[in-house]
């Protein structure tokens, strides 16, 4: 398998060096809008743990993720009054894996509404901070 690279953009985030809008934060892990969202809503669960994905990812770590991963699941639904929510996980290229830093999304999703396709385009800054408030309110009222 092939090493982690500390130079993937969460590492980068989760360093400072590069924006984002965080949503949450605890000691293993932290949320951000993922900022080629393919709903309204779309966020990213990541764990602080240098690992590429789930093949080398602690039982610790995993564990600190799944519980991240259900509180934004409960802000998303609330927050967008979503009837439900994806909750996805890729791991290797061929599972569809893009950045190589273990990684949740958690996409609000209504009936009949498909997901946006992924085309690489990013969604402006305003849009995204307006989406990560919603979230955060829920989070503060979880």
């Amino acid at each position: 398998m092939t090493a982690y690279d500390p130079s993937n953009v969460f590492a980068k985030i989760l360093r400072g060096e590069l924006p984002s809008q965080k949503l949450y934060e605890d000691e293993a892990t932290i949320a951000i809008m993922d900022i080629m969202p393919r709903a309204d809503g779309h966020a990213l669960v990541i764990p602080k743990a240098a690992c590429r994905n789930i093949f080398d990812a602690s039982p610790d770590v995993l564990n600190a993720v799944a519980q991240t991963t259900q509180k934004l699941a409960h802000a998303v639904r609330k927050a967008f009054a979503a009837d439900g929510v994806t909750v996805q996980q890729f791991n290797e290229s061929a599972g569809g894996q893009v950045v190589f830093h273990l990684h949740v999304h958690v996409l609000p999703r209504f009936e009949g509404v498909a997901l946006r396709p992924h085309t690489g385009a990013m969604e402006k800054p305003e849009v995204l901070a307006t989406n990560a408030e919603k979230i955060r309110e829920a989070l503060k009222h979880a």
